[in-house]
């Protein structure tokens, strides 16, 4: 198999961590971005020249393109890129700030935005590529106190769709992984709260989804992420642990039906 080099976001910890070190244990490239790249100083000790960590916050768009651009400079060539950099927010919709909103969608959406615009014009050059963007089950289905993550997550699938369409032409690859519950940091260390209000106690406290408590294990990813960038013809869409796909063969015929039950009205609004 051919020697695949990688450009992935948020590999300090969690799924970027995991997903660099497959690359790494197969003899794949990657050029590996954290916000503290001290946190990669095992990585680059034990792989050397086979990794180039790189210092990005992915809300800088400017950084973004330049870290792009020095991967690409450094590696000659760009096969996988996999926007896995984001974050928890949780909170009501009217529990959160202005500021944990947008720096919420500044990072989990725009982020990604951002080294999609930066790495086409290389995969288009090249005539192949193979862009992951790191959903979640919450992009396709939401729970509540977690609004504004559900929001980017949504986003993030939105112009994904429309992106697979428009790049297909040029020989590149997409695909959105949309993980179940996993035990990262992302409702841990990595996430953000927001300051409660007592008028949201009782549903708190007995709300009417709850996600399961039992997480499942990152490192059971690798062999997954190494298939779906391995495909002649990957999916669009892939979930990524056990639950998601019972959870959406119960929720998408609900809405189908509520849709229908509405048609009446909805062909009414129509005009003609």
């Amino acid at each position: 198999m051919t020697t695949k080099t990688w450009f992935i976001t948020g590999t300090s910890r969690g799924f970027g961590h995991e997903w660099a070190l497959a690359a790494l244990e197969r003899g794949d490239r990657v050029a590996a971005t954290a916000r503290d790249i001290t946190r990669l100083r095992p990585l680059a000790e034990k792989w050397d020249d086979a990794i180039l960590p790189l210092a990005l916050d992915v809300t800088d768009r400017e950084a973004v393109f330049s870290a792009v651009h020095r991967a690409h400079e450094h590696f000659g060539a760009l096969d996988v890129v996999i926007n896995n950099a984001g974050y928890g927010l949780f909170g009501m919709v009217e529990e959160v700030s202005e500021e944990q909103a947008r720096t919420q969608i500044d990072t989990n959406l725009l982020g990604p935005l951002w080294v999609t615009q930066a790495v086409l014009p290389v995969l288009r050059e090249q005539g192949s590529g193979h862009i992951v963007q790191v959903s979640s089950i919450a992009g396709v289905f939401s729970l509540p106190n977690t609004g504004l993550y559900n929001a980017t997550k949504w986003g993030l699938e939105g112009f994904t769709d429309s992106l697979a369409m428009e790049v297909s032409q040029f020989g590149v690859k997409v695909t959105l992984v949309e993980p179940a519950g996993y035990d990262t940091d992302w409702a841990g260390p990595s996430a953000i709260h927001a300051e409660h209000l007592a008028a949201y106690d009782e549903f708190r406290a007995n709300p009417p989804l709850r996600p399961s408590s039992k997480r499942a294990v990152p490192s059971a990813t690798r062999e997954a992420i190494l298939a779906v960038v391995d495909a002649e013809e990957p999916p669009l869409r892939i979930f990524f642990g056990k639950g998601p796909l019972d959870l959406m063969r119960k929720v998408y015929p609900q809405r189908i039906a509520e849709w229908e039950k509405w048609d009446d009205v909805s062909r009414a609004a129509h005009g003609f």
